[in-house]
């Protein structure tokens, strides 16, 4: 977050930062740190961390190592759904636009889910993927054309599309912050639920747990996190797929550490991502979920070549 404040098109130093903050004299430098690039940093931090928060609870409630808000079409459908509600419905307000963000990935969320468990063998992880690729795709195509028939509203949505944190201002993470707090606090109370889960459906209901209820309650946290991210910064890629297996591979298995743990590097690699786009064709900026997929796409390719053995993966 302090190289995220430091670094930029607008040359500064580590002292100048440390100046900003402590004794702010108007200079472009200092306003360019404390009105642009701070609240930037904040709001990759938090934006990341839900991200990946997100695709480990989606890794874990459908045994899917490739399980993600992006692939299974959740980012879509809230992007979708706030696309329609700024053109169509001249939503402005920050706590309506986070509610529609909220209210598309619950409907996408629940498309995914019912297309996934037609058939005999009810959900399996390679239909949850193929059900997602398809919501996802009918969500994008379905904004595309809205935006065809709006130019102005191309104009004014594109560049979010794309998935960005920047020229974002601190008032829209405060607007949402409160929806991240609680699917954050959510997440880690039903981390240790989430153990037995794990361990499978038959086997967590013998001992005792409602697995209905921490369904729900998953869910109900997945479409918090990743409604309130897209309301920020757009639909951002990969992070839910790359950062769950991280975090894995870091501490083991148990969620009480995993999911903690893949906030942490979720945040780090947004902001990452974020520092390295205003360098990539510099004095332009490239939208950070163009970065995103750029590290992301690899460690995909490899998760779908080692295919779905849930055993090994989770």
């Amino acid at each position: 977050m302090c190289a995220s404040v430091v670094y930029g098109y607008t040359d500064t130093t580590w002292k100048t930062a440390w100046a900003a903050f402590q004794n702010n004299n108007g200079s472009n430098e200092h306003i360019v740190i404390e009105m642009v690039r701070f609240p930037r940093a904040l709001i990759a931090a938090a934006v990341g961390s839900s991200l990946a928060i997100a695709g480990t609870l989606m890794q874990t409630l459908t045994k899917n190592p490739l399980a993600s808000p992006d692939i299974f079409g959740v980012n879509s459908g809230a992007g979708f759904a706030v696309v329609i509600g700024v053109t169509f419905f001249s939503v402005g307000n920050l706590q309506a636009i986070a509610w529609v963000a909220f209210l598309g990935a619950a409907v996408a969320a629940v498309g995914v889910y019912a297309i996934g468990s037609f058939g005999r063998e009810g959900l399996t992880p390679i239909k949850l993927t193929l059900a997602g690729a398809a919501i996802a795709a009918l969500f994008s195509s379905f904004t595309q054309g809205f935006l065809v028939i709006d130019e102005a509203a191309l104009e004014q949505v594109l560049f979010w599309l794309a998935g960005s944190v920047q020229g974002r201002k601190l008032e829209i993470l405060i607007s949402v912050l409160p929806y991240l707090i609680i699917g954050w606090a959510g997440a880690m109370f039903i981390a240790s639920k989430m153990n037995v889960l794990s361990m499978g459906e038959d086997v967590a209901k013998g001992l005792g747990l409602n697995t209905g209820l921490l369904k729900i309650g998953i869910a109900i946290v997945i479409i918090v996190l990743a409604g309130g991210s897209v309301a920020i910064a757009g639909p951002i890629g990969f992070i839910g797929i790359v950062i769950p297996h991280m975090a894995r591979w870091l501490v083991g298995i148990d969620h009480r550490w995993i999911v903690p743990f893949s906030g942490l590097l979720g945040g780090i690699l947004l902001l990452t991502a974020d520092i390295l786009a205003r360098y990539i064709i510099m004095p332009q900026e490239v939208p950070v979920g163009v970065v995103t997929a750029i590290i992301g796409t690899p460690f995909f390719i490899y998760i779908a070549r080692r295919g779905f053995n849930s055993s090994e993966s989770l």
